[in-house]
């Protein structure tokens, strides 16, 4: 037995260690976000507007000193600063080329602002750089020219988050640049930038990405990534992205790390905690029902499934969104099944637009509660009670109607119908006239006035007014007055205003009387004579003379 330590051991290390392995070299993962970012601008979705424009002003030449990208989160601003670099340096895989819309992605400046290793593209972010210290950088370092670069050009992120000095100091740099400097800047908050700023930019507003073409984009990547992904999930994640490309692909990034080599709608709605449009359709179905049990005993379900209350409330929304574009004749959504189309269809022939809003605004009220209440749980399931006791409650028409002492309207849900009253009228009214006269009596001196002075009278019978405006009125003139002579004569009156035919008011009426018996009396032979005698003299009412 040998002594002497085998020459594989450490001094001071008696263990018996597992073999340590060295990582390989492409273990490292990128995430699909990042994977897939556009590397042209035909890889740009959603954006066909800002690309053609861009296409056309570097096609003539006409490129402007400074851009301004905003939109939402992940629609490509970045991106699209970037994509722009590459196409203002790209000089071909020959090293002939010059500025271009299809960047050729292969030349040296291509792929170094791809890997972001340019050393004439520099990005920073203003969220972290909000000084004028960093912007003094910025304007000394312009002066010089571009290293190995058609251009310099900065990029600037989330330029909004810069200080007033820090845009101050910048505005005279951006106005006038040197002609080798370009200004490229992404916000998501727009209305932050000065207008200082915002005056010298280009300005180009991306837009959300449509659900369907986010589907469709991440169907590709699935396809690439060699993982099979049922077209309900994909649906499912482009809702749940908003627009945004780099969210969906974070949500799909997740689901395929969620599932085993497949991804299902199921799953998909079980990682987001959201329910299905089956679910969903079983709900609004016991809602309209008025089925109070039917209705606690899917809340609960759904809570049990840990699905998000607020994610429900949502899927009705957008449930009755669809149903009011059926009724309204719109195009359907692309995304919608065949089922949920019908579906709608059905609900949009069977609803009334007034049950519609109703329903829209009873929705929106609980999501509100739901957001801010410390149950959602509770909140969700007050929300839903509310709307279906609301559902036995008259609509505001039925509910005029109802005050005026006439029928609902067959169309409102009215738990029973109120007979008119069956007692004489308290204060009948056989005219015009008699009508404003009562309608003062009641201290209404301002309707009062409206009806002598600004209406002409086009018809008058027991319980209908038709009037025509001689001034503007308010837009609740009718109701108001239809209740004001409800009030005054104890019946109900229906008004309608019209812009045909009517007398004139009856402040005019009574103006023309009165001229009329002036010049009755002064042509009685007495005051004319009177009048030769002083002709100084004038002839006045007794009113007039209290007055």
């Amino acid at each position: 037995m040998s002594d002497s330590p085998d020459q594989n051991d450490e001094p001071g290390l008696g263990l018996d260690l597992p073999e340590q392995t060295k990582p390989a070299a492409d273990s490292h993962y990128r995430v699909l976000a990042r994977k897939y970012r556009p590397q042209t601008f035909s890889e740009l979705i959603g954006q066909d507007a800002m690309v053609t424009t861009l296409g056309n002003a570097i096609e003539r030449g006409r490129i402007a000193h400074a851009f301004l990208l905003t939109g939402v989160r992940g629609v490509g601003k970045t991106s699209t600063a970037r994509l722009v670099a590459k196409a203002l340096n790209c000089i071909g895989p020959d090293g002939q080329g010059g500025p271009t819309i299809n960047p050729c992605g292969v030349c040296e400046p291509c792929r170094a602002i791809a890997d972001g290793r340019h050393i004439d593209v520099i990005e920073m972010d203003a969220a972290s750089h909000t000084g004028v210290d960093d912007v003094r950088e910025i304007i000394e370092a312009v002066r010089y020219a571009a290293v190995s670069a058609r251009y310099k050009i900065y990029i600037i992120d989330e330029v909004h988050m810069l200080s007033k000095s820090a845009f101050n100091a910048l505005l005279k740099t951006l106005e006038e640049p040197p002609a080798h400097v370009k200004f490229l800047f992404a916000t998501t908050e727009v209305n932050k930038v000065p207008v200082t700023v915002l005056s010298r930019c280009q300005r180009f507003d991306l837009r959300r990405i449509p659900a369907e073409k986010l589907a469709e984009h991440f169907a590709h990547v699935a396809k690439a990534e060699g993982v099979e992904v049922e077209d309900e999930a994909l649906q499912a994640i482009a809702r749940a992205a908003e627009g945004s490309a780099r969210d969906g692909l974070s949500i799909l990034d997740q689901a395929i790390a969620h599932g085993e080599g497949s991804v299902t709608a199921a799953q998909v709605r079980d990682m987001l905690g959201q329910a299905d449009r089956g679910r969903v359709r079983r709900l609004l179905d016991t809602l309209l029902a008025g089925d109070l049990s039917a209705t606690l005993a899917q809340l609960d379900q759904a809570h049990e499934l840990g699905i998000d209350p607020a994610s429900l409330i949502r899927g009705l929304m957008e449930s009755m969104h669809a149903v009011t574009r059926s009724k309204a004749g719109a195009k359907a959504d692309l995304l919608q099944s065949a089922e949920e189309r019908d579906a709608a269809a059905e609900l949009a022939q069977r609803m009334s637009w007034a049950s519609l809003h109703r329903l829209w605004q009873l929705l929106l009220k609980g999501l509100q509660d739901v957001n801010i209440a410390p149950d959602p749980h509770e909140a969700a399931t007050m929300a839903l009670l509310r709307i279906i006791h609301a559902a036995d409650m008259p609509d505001p028409s039925a509910l005029a109607a109802i005050l005026a002492g006439g029928v609902a309207p067959a169309s409102a849900a009215v738990p029973a119908t109120v007979p008119p009253p069956s007692e004489a009228p308290v204060n009948a009214v056989t005219d015009f006239p008699a009508l404003v006269d009562a309608i003062e009596r009641q201290g209404r001196q301002l309707l009062g006035l409206q009806l002598r002075d600004h209406i002409g009278l086009v018809s008058f019978a027991p319980g209908e007014l038709a009037l025509k405006p001689l001034k503007p009125l308010g837009p609740d003139f009718p109701r108001e007055l239809a209740a004001a002579a409800k009030e005054a004569t104890g019946t109900a009156w229906q008004v309608r205003l019209t812009d045909e035919g009517g007398a004139p008011s009856l402040h005019q009426q009574e103006a023309m009387a009165e001229e009329r018996m002036r010049a009755e009396v002064l042509e009685e032979p007495n005051v004319r004579a009177l009048l030769d005698q002083f002709p100084e003299a004038t002839l006045e009412s007794i009113d007039q003379k209290e007055a």
